[in-house]
């Protein structure tokens, strides 16, 4: 007969953590282009990216809350993008509440809001410019950068697991919040 074991915060593996280009030691500039919407896990790779394009009709937000998830990782990622009461305001607000690309744009979010469908084209436009200088003054300044938010940022992703166990409702509540969710937000 199998025992269930126990809830542990030290068992929790989050899959999405190293799928970041900086997770993997990758120290050369990623730059991102978002069209349509970009939520929840999107956050992950955002949060490591150099910069941010986005096309006019983009949106922002975190689902967690509304499903009864903690928003821990991707919280920790926005928080090093923009100002806390932002973070705070699209993580708790939940499905309820978009943020949009200009939106996005004044919070520092993103770096440039492109008409749309352009959005590609832009990152791509900046990505030539960036490639065409010297790799290992563009390599160093990346390193840079990051080295100066690196602290920080290890010690929140540190506390992570331990708030996703104990925020987290069980797997069953999480589904039965997502299948009585209900269509509508308000875009900012």
């Amino acid at each position: 007969m199998e025992v269930p074991q126990p809830p542990s915060p030290y068992a929790m593996d989050d899959p999405l953590r190293t799928v970041g280009p900086k997770a993997n030691d990758l120290w050369k500039p990623v730059l991102a282009a978002v069209a349509g919407m970009a939520c929840g896990g999107a956050f992950y790779l955002l949060g490591e990216a150099e910069f941010i394009v986005a096309d006019e009709t983009a949106t922002f937000f975190d689902p967690h809350t509304s499903y009864g998830m903690v928003s821990a990782y991707e919280a920790v990622y926005m928080a090093q993008r923009m100002p806390m009461g932002e973070v705070a305001r699209m993580a708790l607000m939940g499905t309820a509440e978009r943020l949009s690309a200009r939106r996005a744009y004044q919070t520092g979010l993103v770096s440039e809001v492109a008409p749309a469908g352009e959005a590609l084209t832009a990152a791509i436009r900046a990505a030539s410019v960036i490639a065409s200088y010297p790799t290992e003054a563009v390599q160093g300044t990346v390193r840079a950068l990051w080295a100066a938010k690196e602290a920080a940022l290890a010690q929140a992703l540190a506390r992570a697991p331990e708030l996703i166990a104990l925020g987290n409702l069980p797997p069953g509540r999480q589904a039965a919040l997502f299948a009585a969710r209900t269509p509508g937000f308000r875009t900012r």
